[in-house]
């Protein structure tokens, strides 16, 4: 089913004489339960369509739809909420890996939500491997791995539709980046989608990728036996734990046309 799309979309920067188009008439579809890749040579734009999909820069043309709704009859503000941008430094606050986890809360955006219980929060930290931190850890004893992990389990506690990635694994060892994209694999089986921004080889996980180059997005699906790609050693012994917990491995719009 598909849960998200881009029709015709273009975006620009710049001012008169000085503009410069990013990229003409691009077309995206993303499948709920499905993750993509987004490539391209850095410079291409990969972060300007993400942020355009989010509604956090305006478009010149072109249209989006959530469900079969067009963003012309959503607001902007339960769009973000929707299809929801993690970027590529997520930052974690001072204090304990519970008052992170609930931090969305804390904003006028989530105003009025009923927080998700502890119960709900560590089963999340167990789907992520990290049972063994508990809720209270302060999350400056938190490794590097374990923190981007914490990043994406904190988006994924408000239940958004789609997630957008913003290369969230750069500055990850091989072996952390997998299990990040393992744990992303288990957060959108169900009614969710995900589309990532990636430099690295694939990981077996997306079921198409998206190569935005000179202006131009296409679209290739994912070879078969690219597809569930097996881990390295040190990647199966995560794949086996994670397992073991039942990881699935695998505001006002800115200018533009609303």
């Amino acid at each position: 089913m598909e849960l998200f799309e881009a029709k015709d979309i273009s975006a620009s920067f710049g001012q008169g004489i000085d503009r410069q188009s990013v990229f003409t008439n691009a077309n995206l579809v993303l499948k709920e339960s499905c993750i993509y890749d987004l490539v391209g040579q850095s410079g291409s734009g990969k972060s300007t369509l993400l942020r355009v999909l989010a509604r956090m820069l305006g478009r010149d043309s072109g249209r989006l739809f959530l469900d079969g709704r067009s963003s012309e009859d959503v607001p902007t503000t339960f769009w973000r909420r929707s299809v929801c941008l993690v970027p590529q430094k997520t930052a974690l606050v001072a204090g304990s890996v519970k008052e992170n986890l609930l931090l969305p809360w804390s904003l006028k955006i989530h105003e009025g939500e009923m927080k998700p219980a502890d119960e709900e929060l560590e089963n999340m930290l167990a789907t992520a491997g990290l049972a063994d931190i508990g809720l209270h850890r302060d999350v400056a004893q938190l490794s590097g791995g374990q923190a981007a992990r914490v990043s994406l389990l904190r988006v994924f506690a408000t239940k958004p539709k789609v997630l957008l990635l913003d290369e969230v694994d750069a500055a990850l060892d091989d072996e952390t980046s997998w299990a990040i994209s393992s744990l992303t694999s288990s957060l959108v089986e169900g009614k969710m989608a995900c589309l990532r921004i990636r430099h690295r080889a694939s990981d077996g996980f997306a079921q198409g990728i998206y190569n935005l180059s000179q202006g131009t997005v296409s679209y290739a699906d994912s070879t078969v036996s690219a597809r569930k790609a097996s881990p390295s050693s040190k990647e199966a012994a995560i794949q086996e734990a994670c397992s073991s917990l039942g990881c699935q491995t695998g505001a006002t719009e800115e200018r533009g046309t609303s």
